[in-house]
């Protein structure tokens, strides 16, 4: 198959070099300037897509344009390519505004009887303000639209909201059109669950996933993209439909081919639904390869088909452990970082060993691979196991011999799964 992938700064690095290995070919462009180097001498690299839709259209049906993002516009690019014959696998232009659009995507979820979370969206802080001043309580704040980072999300702690007001006060003080939402906070577990969706019904089993976002171990500092996640496939079916099973009808005629999640709070009052992802998440397509027991040229030609059904996975639990460099969690748009820095891995990993090492931010230089890129995003490294313990302990034999200059990330990737948090969800019945 031919894979063309159109991307900002190839968050799925890892993810071509894996077509690249099955035999496929690969070409990805990356429009961000210092995101040049990442991938470089990994991936064929083309300084314009546009010029390669033809060596895709060649292809037939063994044709594929790979999308990364949800940034502005890019979902309508996406059903645009569609429209004229082209396969696509991403996103869409609906699947862009139940995430960039919180109040839109809780207004249907509501509609399709989740538990109301009383979102309230303002576009002037001053009618924020007011609001809380007027409804004191405990309110998580959330940006709307495409051009925001994870750490302009900020979880209230004081039950009057004082601290909610005054960084929205802060923040917004120069902001004359910035769109955000207000949620009350709800006390549970964080947990996902995720599918890929063919155009007409998601692709069985779906994931279920724990991430953790916080910078630091013990969920402090700033809240990241992703430090870590833990995920499974199994006992699944129960938690897909009484969450993204209902949401199948109303994604099926836009269009969207692609990976999609829907996060939750769940806790003894019910399944509380906090944001949509539709598109590949970084790096949850990376913690999830492990337990796909097929690789992802077989699994999108499967999701292209439209024929739904279910793909091969791998028992047990994947841990996946974010290896970052400076200026993570920032961009070098924010913060001047040195990049190539080497990557050195241990010469005695076994094939098995490198197969859980998932580039992202990395390229090839002189002397062998080194950091690169935009964010510091630099690995995912996972491990898997029957058990959230065992699949823990193996990622982290793998990140110790992986020695990488200023790499930090979190030591406790599914220490509070494994010590009751997976039992209370059990518990509370979600789990089959």
């Amino acid at each position: 198959m031919r894979f063309l992938g159109i991307t900002e700064t190839c968050d799925l690095a890892s993810l071509y070099r894996r077509l690249l290995a099955e035999g496929h070919e690969v070409r990805v462009a990356i429009s961000d300037p210092l995101a040049q180097g990442t991938g470089a001498g990994l991936i064929p690299r083309t300084a314009d897509w546009r010029g390669e839709l033809d060596w895709i259209r060649q292809a037939g049906r063994d044709g594929v344009v790979l999308f990364e993002s949800v940034s502005e516009g890019f979902g309508a690019l996406q059903d645009r390519l569609r429209g004229e014959g082209l396969q696509v696998i991403g996103g869409s232009a609906f699947g862009d505004r139940l995430e960039n659009d919180r109040a839109f995507g809780q207004a249907m979820l509501a509609d399709l009887g989740f538990p109301p979370g009383d979102v309230r969206e303002f576009d002037d802080a001053a009618q924020a303000d007011a609001f809380i001043a007027a409804h004191p309580a405990r309110y998580v704040f959330k940006r709307s639209g495409a051009d925001h980072a994870a750490d302009d999300t900020y979880v209230g702690r004081f039950a009057d909201g004082r601290d909610v007001r005054a960084m929205i006060a802060a923040r917004l003080a120069e902001r004359t059109a910035a769109r955000f939402i207000l949620m009350p906070y709800i006390d549970g577990i964080e947990m996902g669950v995720g599918a890929y969706f063919d155009g007409d019904r998601f692709l069985r089993p779906a994931c279920l996933d724990w991430e953790h976002k916080r910078f630091f171990a013990g969920d402090l500092g700033e809240l990241t993209g992703e430090m870590g996640t833990v995920a499974t496939y199994d006992r699944s079916d129960t938690f897909f439909a009484r969450t993204l099973g209902l949401v199948e009808p109303r994604l099926r005629g836009h269009g969207h081919v692609g990976y999609v999640n829907l996060n939750t709070i769940v806790n003894a009052d019910g399944i509380w639904p906090l944001e949509f992802t539709c598109r590949f998440g970084y790096p949850g397509f990376a913690v999830l390869e492990p337990l796909q027991a097929c690789g992802w040229g077989d699994l999108f030609a499967r999701l292209l088909s439209g024929q739904g059904g279910r793909f091969a996975t791998r028992p047990g639990f994947s841990v996946g452990v974010v290896m970052t460099t400076p200026p993570f969690p920032y961009s070098r748009h924010q913060v001047a970082a040195a990049v190539g820095l080497p990557v050195m891995l241990d010469p005695d990993f076994t094939d098995r060993d490198l197969r859980h090492l998932h580039f992202g931010e990395m390229g090839s230089g002189p002397a062998g691979l080194v950091t690169s890129g935009l964010y510091g995003w630099t690995m995912v490294v996972t491990g898997t196991g029957p058990s959230i313990a065992l699949a823990q302990r193996a990622a982290y034999e793998r990140v110790r011999r992986v020695a990488i200059p200023d790499a930090r990330y979190r030591l406790d990737i599914g220490d509070l799964l494994a010590a009751g948090h997976y039992d209370d969800v059990r518990a509370l019945g979600l789990i089959d």
